[in-house]
C-alpha cells in the first residue's frame, strides 16, 4: 500500500512539474530576448547565430526556472490531492504527511543536486560563450540597408546616400557618396542613377555609377594651396569593403577568468590567488615607506643629544641654517606627496582586489544557495497545497508568484548589500534561504496539524467569537472627570 501511495504522490507530481518547468522556462527566455531585442535587430544575423545566442542564454534560467517549477508543482499537486479528498483519506488512514511527502522529498533533493552540478559545470561554460557571442554581436554594425533620403554612415570612410530606389531594389537614383579619404575636406561622388549589387563572396558592395560628377581636392594638410579636381564621367565603378560590417569571431580566452565563468574548484584557486595578491601589496606598501621614512631607522640616542630648548625664549638653536631650508622644505614637500601617491595608488589596488573577492565568493555561494533554495521552496509549497486545497492554476499559482517574488527579491536584495560590502558574502547570499526556511518549517508544522490557515470560516469563526468583546469595549462610557 506504501509503494502504490509513493507512486501516486510521483505521479501526481512529474506532470506539474514539467508542464510549470517549461511554462516558467519559456517566460524567462521571453525576459532575456525583450532585454537584449536591440542588440539583435537589424544586424543581419543569421538563424543560426541567434540560436546559438538564445541557447547560452536558456542555460543561466535553469537555476531560476528550477525553484518555481519545484513550488507551483508541490502546491498544485498537494492541493489537487486535498480538493479531491485524496489527502483526508491518507491521513485518516494514519499515514503522516511527512511520510507521504517523503517520495516528494527525495526528488527535490535530485532536482536540487542537479541544479548545482548545472550551476557549476555547465552555466560557466554558457556565460563564457554568451558572453563571448553578445560582444560580438554588440560591436556589429548593422546590417547593409540604403533607406532613401538617408545617410549610410556604417561603411567606414564613407556615408553614402540616394534619392530614390525602384522596385527592383538594385537601381538607385540621385546618388551621393561622401568619400572620407583626405583629411582636408570630404572627397565626393554625384551621380544621376546607378545600380548596386553584392559580390558573390559578399566581402564588397558595387555600385555601377552613370552620368555624374567626381569632386577631389589634393595637397596637403601644411599647404594652404591645394589641387580642386573635378571628374566627369558617363560610367563608373565603385567598390565598397564590406568587411567592417561581418560579426567578427573573438576567442573566448579573453572572459575566461572571469568569475562567472569558473567553477566552485577554480574559484577556490582563484580567492587564494587574490589573497595571497592582496598580502604581497601590503609588503609592497610596507617597503615603499620604509623608504621614505629613513629617519625611523635613527636610534633613540641620538635623538636624546640634540640640544635642549632654551629655558627663557623657549626655542631650540636652528639645526638647519637658513641657506638650506628651503632645500629641505622642498625636499619635505616631495616626500609628503610621494607618500599621499603611494598610499593612495595602493589602496585602490587593495581596494580593487577586495571587491574582486566578494564577487568570486558571491558567486561561490549562488551555486550553493540556489542548489538548496529548491528544497526550501518545496516544503514552503507541499504544506501549502495541503492548507489551501485547491488545485488547477488559479490559487496555487497565484500563492507561489507572491512566495517567489519574495525569495528572488530577498536574493537580488542581498546580492546587492554584498557588492557594496554593506554585509557578508555568506549573510547575502543566503538570505532569502535562511528567512524562507522558519516559513517551510511553520507552514509544514501547520499542515501536519490540519491548520486552518487559509480557511475563511476559520477566521469568520474567531471574528464571531470576539464581536461581543468588541461591541462591549465600544459601549463602554468614557469615565467622569
Amino acid at each position: 500500500m506504501i509503494k502504490k501511495l509513493d507512486k501516486l504522490i510521483i505521479k501526481s507530481f512529474i506532470g506539474p512539474f514539467i508542464v510549470t518547468f517549461f511554462i516558467a522556462f519559456f517566460v524567462l527566455m521571453m525576459q532575456i530576448l525583450w532585454k537584449y531585442i536591440d542588440d539583435l535587430v537589424g544586424k543581419g544575423l543569421d538563424l543560426l547565430t541567434i540560436g546559438q545566442f538564445l541557447w547560452y542564454a536558456s542555460a543561466t534560467m535553469l537555476t531560476l526556472a528550477m525553484p518555481i517549477a519545484i513550488l507551483i508543482s508541490s502546491i498544485m499537486t498537494f492541493g489537487n490531492l486535498g480538493e479531491s479528498f485524496e489527502l483526508v483519506a491518507i491521513k485518516s488512514s494514519g499515514i503522516s504527511l511527512l511520510r507521504f511527502m517523503r517520495p516528494l522529498v527525495w526528488i527535490a533533493v535530485l532536482l536540487s543536486g542537479i541544479t548545482f552540478l548545472f550551476a557549476n559545470y555547465v552555466i560557466p561554460y554558457a556565460n563564457l560563450q554568451f558572453v563571448t557571442l553578445y560582444n560580438d554581436i554588440y560591436f556589429k554594425k548593422p546590417a547593409f540597408e540604403l533607406k532613401e533620403g538617408v545617410f549610410f554612415t556604417h561603411i567606414p570612410g564613407y556615408a553614402i546616400k540616394v534619392g530614390k530606389k525602384d522596385n527592383d531594389g538594385k537601381t538607385i537614383h540621385n546618388v551621393l557618396i561622401y568619400e572620407q579619404t583626405n583629411p582636408l575636406q570630404d572627397n565626393s561622388i554625384i551621380a544621376e542613377k546607378g545600380v548596386m549589387k553584392i559580390s558573390d563572396d559578399k566581402r564588397f558592395l558595387e555600385f555601377n555609377l552613370e552620368n555624374g560628377y567626381r569632386y577631389q581636392e589634393r595637397g596637403y594638410t601644411t599647404d594652404s594651396s591645394t589641387e580642386y579636381i573635378r571628374l566627369n564621367f558617363r560610367s563608373f565603378k565603385k567598390l565598397f569593403d564590406l568587411s567592417a560590417l561581418q560579426k567578427q569571431t573573438t576567442s573566448d580566452s579573453v572572459y575566461r577568468s572571469n568569475f562567472k565563468m569558473l567553477s566552485v574548484r577554480q574559484i577556490n584557486h582563484s580567492l587564494d590567488s587574490l589573497d595571497k595578491l592582496g598580502d604581497s601589496l601590503v609588503k609592497r606598501l610596507d617597503k615603499e615607506l620604509t623608504n621614505y621614512m629613513q629617519f625611523e631607522k635613527i636610534p633613540d640616542s641620538v635623538w636624546k643629544k640634540l640640544p635642549p630648548l632654551a629655558a627663557k625664549t623657549g626655542k631650540s638653536p636652528p639645526l638647519i641654517p637658513d641657506s638650506a631650508r628651503y632645500t629641505v622644505n622642498e625636499s619635505a614637500m616631495s616626500m609628503a606627496y610621494n607618500l599621499r601617491n603611494s598610499l593612495e595608488g595602493t589602496g585602490m589596488e587593495v581596494e580593487s582586489r577586495k571587491k574582486d573577492i566578494r564577487f568570486h565568493k558571491i558567486e561561490w555561494h549562488r551555486k550553493f544557495s540556489l542548489s538548496l533554495a529548491c528544497l526550501v521552496l518545496f516544503f514552503i509549497g507541499a504544506p501549502l497545497g495541503s492548507i489551501i486545497r485547491k488545485g488547477g492554476l488559479g490559487m496555487p499559482l497565484v500563492v507561489a508568484i507572491i512566495f517567489f517574488l519574495i525569495f528572488h527579491l530577498l536574493n537580488m536584495f542581498g546580492e546587492k548589500f554584498v557588492k557594496e560590502n554593506l554585509t557578508s558574502p555568506f549573510v547575502g547570499m543566503w538570505l532569502a534561504v535562511l528567512v524562507l526556511i522558519p516559513v517551510g518549517v511553520f507552514l509544514t508544522y501547520k499542515a501536519m496539524h490540519d491548520s486552518q490557515l487559509f480557511s475563511k470560516e476559520f477566521y469568520y469563526r474567531a471574528f464571531k467569537k470576539i464581536r461581543p468583546l468588541l461591541s462591549k469595549f465600544s459601549k463602554r462610557k468614557p469615565d467622569s472627570v
